[in-house]
This record gives C-alpha cells, sequence and structure tokens, in this order.
C-alpha cells in the first residue's frame, strides 16, 4: 500500500509564460490525476488519447473544442472525454487551473 500524501491544489499555481503546465498530482493503479495550470497564451494543441479523461475547472474560464462543438467552461464545470474524442483548448483565461483524470485500461 502507498504512502499517504498531502498537498494543495493552489500551491506554486503561477501559469507559465504561454501554453499549460501539467503535473500529475496521483498516479496509483490505472488512475492518474493531474493539476494544469493554463496561461491566457495557450497554443491550440489537439488531443486525442488513449484513456477516458474527465475534467473540471477549479478557477478562471476556458473554451474547448471537443469532436467539432465548441464548450465554454467556467468554473465547477466539466466535461467528460471518452477515449479516442478529439479536443482542443482554444482558449483560457490566466492562471485557468484545471484537475483532470485519467482512467486507462486494466
Amino acid at each position: 500500500m502507498s504512502a499517504m500524501r498531502t498537498g494543495n491544489l493552489f500551491a506554486d499555481a503561477a501559469p507559465p509564460g504561454k501554453g499549460e503546465r501539467l503535473e500529475t498530482l496521483l498516479a496509483c493503479r490505472n488512475l492518474v490525476v493531474e493539476r494544469i495550470i493554463s496561461s491566457a497564451n495557450v497554443e491550440p494543441n489537439e488531443y486525442v488519447q488513449s484513456q477516458d479523461e474527465w475534467v473540471v475547472l477549479v478557477r478562471g474560464e476556458a473554451a474547448l473544442e471537443v469532436a467539432g462543438e465548441a464548450v465554454v467552461l467556467h468554473p465547477g464545470d466539466y466535461v467528460f472525454l471518452p477515449a479516442g474524442t478529439r479536443h482542443t483548448v482554444t482558449s483560457a483565461s490566466e492562471g485557468a487551473l484545471w484537475l483532470a483524470i485519467h482512467l486507462h485500461a486494466q
């Protein structure tokens, strides 16, 4: 069994100069939890992942394109992205903070 770990989502949460900063908070069995911090200067990058992903916007605002559909997120909004779903972050407010949960096949 792994040792207990603690942390704070808002610690060391300065945004990068451009793009996004991804940090793995937990990797356990088939579960990965990431913290994502966005700058207002995001470079649209299309993602197609092999695992399911559930993401919640904790702070800030963001816009995505998910499988050709525009999605606007405000604090507390979340979206489930089944494996293989094309998605792109098209814009984000400075310091937007996300929590992403990835479920890998066993």
